[in-house]
Formats: structure tokens, C-alpha cells, sequence
């Protein structure tokens, strides 16, 4: 169940790499048309994915936990197939969402920022000063979703196993050098490992996925931790009743064994009115 991902930057080719390689593998790609499609089995629109995608989250108000929530749904996509293996994470912090898993070959895709402009101006037949725009936006785009998200910064040399420079490396010596290196014996060896995590990490998504939906909670994110089927939660919450109100919604989900608590009620308004 070896699974690569890739972290790109925009205009380095790094989808046509990554095809290429699905292709020689027989791995899955799971890139945004395959989210797109497997959207309505896990009920979330087209156009509340577009919103969300490789943006940022918000807790704030309830339109902002709802986006949250749709968040934590692509996640669940990549997380399904990234349990069944010999898959193509492509983007969408697939790094760090499978962190702690050693059967994860880690991807990185950069190049020179005017080689990237020419690159994207010639494949959308746009303008180069539109591009450039572009580029510069979706960099701190997704900059920010893994710097907000996962608290790490988006070009950490750490977080990934290999970075290629598609500026002065060919496709081909690019595509080779990922099919070796997938063949490393230590990722297959970790597989049975990272089985365990990655069913953990998928409970802990639903639970915080299902409290994010609840519209009766003023829910800020919890800390929660899963270790097979057992549950530890841990946070705030405005009120006595939401704080039952959130611990039913954990019991409820499938695969919860047993739940630790250690949530405190705070209510802000009252801090608020005095202050």
C-alpha cells in the first residue's frame, strides 16, 4: 500500500510527471478530477469543494466550520485511497496529512519563477502578466493552507524525501528517479504500520468532521487523538449541555470504542460582556 505525494509548485509540469509515473507504477492518481468525482459519494458539492480546496480554514462563524468541515471530507477522499495503496496523493498537503507513515515517499516540484510564468502563459494562452498574478497568488495560497493547516512551512526541505528542480532536470530523469525510488525496500516494509495510523487519522477526521456539521455547537477544534477505536478529546466549549451535546456526537461515530474527555466550558460572552 506504498504511497507517493506530491507537492508542486504552479507551472513546473509536475501533473504530466505525475502521470507518467501513475502510468509506469499502475497507481492510482488521486488528483482533483478524481476528488471531484468521488464528491457526491461522500456528500460534498462541487461548489462547496471548489471553495475549499487547497484554501485555508476558518472556525469563526457557522459558514466557516461548514467549509471546514468540506476540508475535512477531501481529506477522507485521500485518506480512503491512500488506505487501499499504490496511490498518487497529488497535492492538497497530502505530506502531512500522512505524517507518521513511513511507506510515504515524500515529493517536491519547484523551478524558476519566469520558467513557471512562460510555462503557464503558454498552457492557458493567457497573458504573462496574468500569469504572473497567478502564480504569485496560488503560491500564497497554498504557502498558507500548510503553513495554517499543518504549521509548517510550505518549502521546509524536511518535509519532503526528494525535491526536483524542473528547471534543469528532464521529465524523463525525473520520471526514473521517482519509480526507483519508490522501490525502496523500507517503504514496503512499512506498510503494516502505517495501516494502523492511517485508520486512526480516518476516525479522527469523521469525529471532528461530524462536531464541525453539528449546528447546535459553537464548536471550536478540539484536540483529539485515536489509537485504535479509543478516543481522547480535549478543548473548549461554551456551555454544560454542548459539552454533552459534543460527547453523544463522538460516541455516535462508527468505530469508537471509548472516549476520554477532558473539555472545559468557557463561555466567552460572559468574558466578553465584562471586558
Amino acid at each position: 500500500m506504498a504511497v507517493i505525494t506530491i507537492s508542486r509548485e504552479m507551472g513546473t509540469g509536475a501533473y504530466h510527471v505525475a502521470e507518467e509515473v501513475a502510468r509506469r507504477l499502475k497507481y492510482t492518481l488521486v488528483d482533483g478530477d478524481c476528488i471531484n468525482a468521488c464528491a457526491p459519494k461522500y456528500g460534498l458539492a462541487t461548489e462547496m469543494l471548489q471553495m475549499v480546496d487547497e484554501k485555508p480554514p476558518s472556525y469563526i462563524t457557522a459558514e466557516d466550520r461548514k467549509r471546514a468541515a468540506a476540508l475535512n471530507t477531501v481529506e477522507l477522499i485521500l485518506l480512503d485511497f491512500a488506505r487501499k495503496g499504490n496511490v498518487i496523493l497529488y497535492g492538497r498537503g497530502g505530506q502531512d496529512l500522512m505524517k507518521g507513515c513511513a511507506n510515504v515517499l515524500r515529493l517536491r516540484f519547484i523551478a524558476d519563477f519566469e520558467e513557471r510564468v512562460e510555462r503557464f502563459a503558454e498552457r492557458e494562452w493567457i497573458d504573462p502578466d496574468l500569469a504572473r498574478s497567478m502564480i504569485r497568488r496560488s503560491d500564497h495560497q497554498r504557502g498558507g493552507f500548510i503553513h495554517f493547516y499543518f504549521d509548517r512551512s510550505w518549502d521546509d526541505p524536511l518535509g519532503y524525501d526528494l525535491t526536483f528542480n524542473t528547471s534543469r532536470l528532464s521529465q524523463d530523469i525525473i520520471v526514473e528517479s521517482i519509480v526507483a525510488a519508490s522501490k525502496e525496500p523500507a517503504l514496503k516494509e512499512a506498510e503494516k504500520g502505517a495501516a494502523e495510523i492511517i485508520d486512526n487519522t480516518i476516525l479522527m477526521k469523521k469525529i471532528e468532521t461530524a462536531l464541525l456539521n453539528a449546528h447546535s455547537l459553537d464548536y471550536r477544534p478540539f484536540t483529539i487523538i485515536v489509537e485504535n477505536g479509543r478516543v481522547a478529546v480535549s478543548g473548549y466549549i461554551t456551555s454544560e449541555s454542548e459539552k454533552m451535546a459534543a460527547l453523544k456526537i463522538v460516541e455516535s461515530i462508527k468505530g469508537v470504542k471509548s472516549v476520554v474527555e477532558d473539555i472545559q466550558v468557557v463561555n466567552y460572552k460572559v468574558y466578553k460582556d465584562k471586558s
